[in-house]
């Protein structure tokens, strides 16, 4: 959550967890991290769930994602902390992410590990208003239009995460 200092877990290079930092050193000092990311797709696998960052988001504040997730943290595993931030994010339970892939995502002072899941959903959405500005479906071939057009403001991990899924599955 935004603001939080919550113990995150530490990775190497190579994605090995090696031990855990406050997640205030983790951004201040560029250290290496793994996030679980959720890509939530509609029932039919036709539309994916995309939202707006709120502003007060600690690294790209106000661009549209299309992964619901977070840092890893401290003796947590990828898969139970992209469970965990599909529920806080947006709401959503009862649902068990698939294993796609893990990305690396090494730009400035950011190094992680996206350890990438998918689901299915048609069910209710409920945004969290601190991490959440708005969201809505949005078909793929619209999806694949947003994230080649770089003057759009999509969250650069994410960018490239969608575009490996495309790549993949798509």
């Amino acid at each position: 959550m935004p603001g939080s200092d919550e113990l995150v877990a530490l990775y190497d290079q190579h994605g090995h967890v090696t031990g855990q930092a406050l997640r205030s050193r983790v951004r201040a000092e560029g250290l290496w991290h793994a996030a679980g990311v959720v890509l939530v797709r509609s029932g039919d696998g036709r539309s994916v769930y995309v939202h707006l960052r709120t502003a007060g988001k600690d690294i790209f504040p106000t661009t549209w994602d299309c992964w619901a997730g977070g840092i890893v943290a401290a003796r947590e595993t990828p898969a139970a902390c992209a469970r965990r931030e599909l529920a806080e994010e947006l709401g959503i339970h009862g649902v068990e992410p698939v294993p796609l892939f893990t990305h690396v995502y090494d730009e400035g002072t950011i190094h992680c590990h996206n350890f990438a899941y998918e689901v299915r959903w048609d069910g209710p959405i409920h945004h969290q208003p601190e991490e959440i500005a708005e969201g809505h479906w949005l078909p793929l071939d619209r999806l694949r239009a947003w994230i080649d057009d770089p003057a759009r403001p999509f969250i650069p991990d994410g960018r490239t995460g969608i575009q490996e899924w495309f790549r993949r599955y798509g």
